[in-house]
């Protein structure tokens, strides 16, 4: 493991206990104008949007994209059609960089950690996760469009352990935000410390994010098998690469995909509301 001064400086931070009450209201309005202006810009647009639940847990996937902000995007429309705010499960870089784990978990995002994830799907929240997290991010754009999933499985024990319904969310333009070009300081970073230092290129020679339109594609609710526990692994490898076949079809906007994500509400029998706030 790499002993640099900036490895030691990054470890030396450690990552505080989760704050599970969710998100600051009052951080989200302050954060609102920002986002509402990158939805203009970026004309953003959610198909799919109800295949997300009002009330109850679910585990929702997403792509990883350099720019991150499309996750927030989502999030902000979710909360917009649902009033739930989804718990975003996040790097633990963001927890030992100070200044961006307060903001982090102002806004609803928590240390991505299995018994985090438990407890939080145990209180019927609804949890995002993206599991190609900063590897996924990080590919030069000739492998845009792409899943980076290998052996990034936890989500898929956890949906297991806890019969969780996952629900998977790709926004295939946010790979054209920047042109992302192969460095070997990207690597060696990454190798050895788990820090992101990419060579990009937004619009014209900057880093302003080109104006594309971005258009998030939710895929139906999968609920898993009952769980065998003689046969976990087998069930987390098909169930792995189940999830992974959908949201390549969804990166690569495929029509059945589409079809899927566009398909009508379901309509349900009308029952008495339930008690209780959103989350």
């Amino acid at each position: 493991m790499s002993t640099s001064p900036l490895h030691r400086l990054i470890a030396g931070f450690e990552v505080p206990p989760p704050n599970l009450d969710g998100a600051d209201r009052v951080w989200i309005e302050r954060f609102r104008p920002w986002m509402e202006a990158l939805a203009r810009y970026h004309r953003h647009e959610v198909i799919g949007l109800h295949h997300v639940p009002a009330h109850g847990r679910a585990l929702l996937v997403v792509n990883h994209s350099l720019a991150t902000y499309d996750g927030a995007l989502l999030g902000l429309a979710i909360h917009d059609a649902t009033g739930r705010l989804p718990m975003g499960l996040g790097d633990n870089l963001i927890f030992r960089t100070p200044g961006l784990r307060r903001v982090a978990s102002r806004v609803g995002i928590v240390p991505a950690r299995p018994e985090t994830g438990e407890r939080l799907l145990e209180d019927e929240r609804l949890v995002a996760v993206a599991p190609g997290g900063m590897r996924e991010a990080l590919r030069p754009s000739h492998e845009r469009y792409r899943v980076r999933w290998a052996r990034r499985k936890g989500f898929v024990r956890l949906a297991l352990r806890l019969q969780t319904p996952v629900i998977l969310a790709a926004c295939p333009a946010a790979d054209d935000l920047y042109t992302v070009y192969e460095a070997v300081w990207t690597k060696l970073a990454y190798k050895h410390l788990k820090v992101p230092l990419p060579l990009v290129r937004g619009l014209g020679p900057t880093a302003i994010p080109r104006p594309v339109k971005l258009t998030h594609y939710i895929a139906p609710p999968l609920v898993p098998p009952p769980l065998y526990e003689p046969r976990l692994e087998g069930q987390v490898d098909a169930l792995h690469a189940r999830f992974v076949a959908t949201m390549q079809a969804l990166l690569r906007e495929e029509p059945a995909a589409l079809a899927a994500a566009e398909g009508e509400e379901p309509k349900h029998e009308q029952h008495a509301p339930e008690a209780g706030p959103r989350v």
